[in-house]
């Protein structure tokens, strides 16, 4: 329901820009947005503009044109102020028809009405005036007669408004060759492609609350390499390495440690090659899941219905707490869940045995 703005005529747009400043895996899950736009839209251009270092994920993606991102711009303020400028020149360049702000944050109000686009469209924010003030049209969802989990819902709500919409709600990257033999290069050095398949495996969260004990995940990969004699490879971003160098030199098992080693488009064509995936709530399982390989995510405080993978071929595993899911930054403010100490390993295996033996359920909680 639009609450402000005349209406809106696709047929003459040619030119469209979405901004989406969250995470990596909040980029993911708006994948199918940006799908649903080029698919109403096919003679318009859809270009996007993004945190820096994120664009790499949709480099080789069909239905984008130009990547954008807001750079960090290290240095004095006016070097900073220098950086801004050259994005909002580029920006003003492109002679946008059409802004959506897929998020609720006051950069991507400023950065729509700074592009000069003269239709900028975002979802109501009550209680915030000014920022709806910064657009053209603001959209006030109807709420769903149900619950519609997966957080892609997010984005397509509001494209939704206009006529845009998609029939496949999954998020999907691409690959491109080039980007693949950079990394089956990595594979060179460890010996990796001597296996004919192996498990990803992320125990990392830039939130630790989210984290199971890495003691314990040292027994799974042990138990890999034991039952199936399936080597592990623990990835993770370059801050997370010495946490995976310490993971690796517990470990009994076969494990080849490639976290920080990889940028943002490699590690997308790893977890690619990667026959299961296995981790915590954090990237790389919506990675993971968007280049189409398997997933199993344990999940604690946070509803695995809104941000768990869709689809047979993924599954999570839960801890068994009738406080599962607490929506909380840790347990009592203490930045830990102690949910997490109740989840035992043999749990995990099962589910990991269920996926290997080739019979997945549609996101089943194991």
């Amino acid at each position: 329901m639009l609450v402000k703005g005349n209406t809106l005529k696709l047929e003459d747009i040619s030119n469209i820009l979405l901004i989406q400043f969250g995470d990596i895996g909040d980029v993911v899950w708006a994948t199918p947005a940006f799908r649903a736009v080029k698919e109403t839209c096919p003679k318009a251009n859809v270009s996007v503009l993004l945190r820096e270092g994120i664009g790499l994920l949709l480099k080789a993606d069909p239905y984008i044109h130009k990547i954008f991102e807001v750079k960090r711009n290290r240095g004095n303020f006016i070097n900073k102020v220098k950086g801004q400028y050259r994005l909002l020149r580029a920006l003003h360049k492109e002679r946008f028809d059409l802004v959506f702000d897929l998020r609720l944050d006051d950069r991507g109000a400023f950065m729509a009405f700074l592009s000069g686009a003269p239709v900028r469209v975002a979802i109501t924010c009550s209680g915030v005036l000014w920022r709806n003030r910064l657009f053209t049209h603001i959209v006030v969802p109807p709420a769903p007669k149900e619950r519609i989990f997966g957080a892609a819902e997010q984005s397509l709500r509001l494209v939704r408004e206009f006529g845009i919409d998609t029939k496949d709600t999954i998020p999907k990257l691409w690959v491109s060759e080039k980007v693949k033999r950079q990394a089956e290069k990595l594979f060179d050095g460890d010996n990796i492609s001597t296996f004919h398949r192996w498990v990803t495996l992320n125990p990392f969260s830039r939130w630790p609350y989210k984290e199971w004990e890495y003691e314990k995940w040292v027994l799974i990969v042990d138990w890999l390499w034991e039952e199936y004699e399936i080597p592990t490879i623990i990835v993770g971003a370059p801050e997370e390495r010495e946490k995976a160098i310490t993971i690796a030199n517990q470990c009994k098992g076969r494990i080849f440690n490639l976290a920080g080693k990889t940028t943002l488009d490699e590690l997308a064509a790893l977890l690619r090659l990667s026959s299961l995936h296995v981790g915590v709530d954090s990237a790389a399982p919506h990675i993971a899941a968007a280049v189409g390989t398997p997933t199993i995510t344990i999940y604690g405080p946070s509803d695995w219905r809104d941000w768990a993978p869709r689809g047979k071929m993924h599954g999570v595993v839960t801890p068994d707490r009738d406080c599962v899911p607490c929506y909380q930054k840790g347990c009592e403010g203490s930045g830990t869940s102690k949910c997490f100490e109740t989840l035992t390993v043999d749990k995990v295996e099962r589910a990991i045995r269920i996926f290997l033996g080739n019979s997945p359920g549609i996101n089943r909680e194991y």
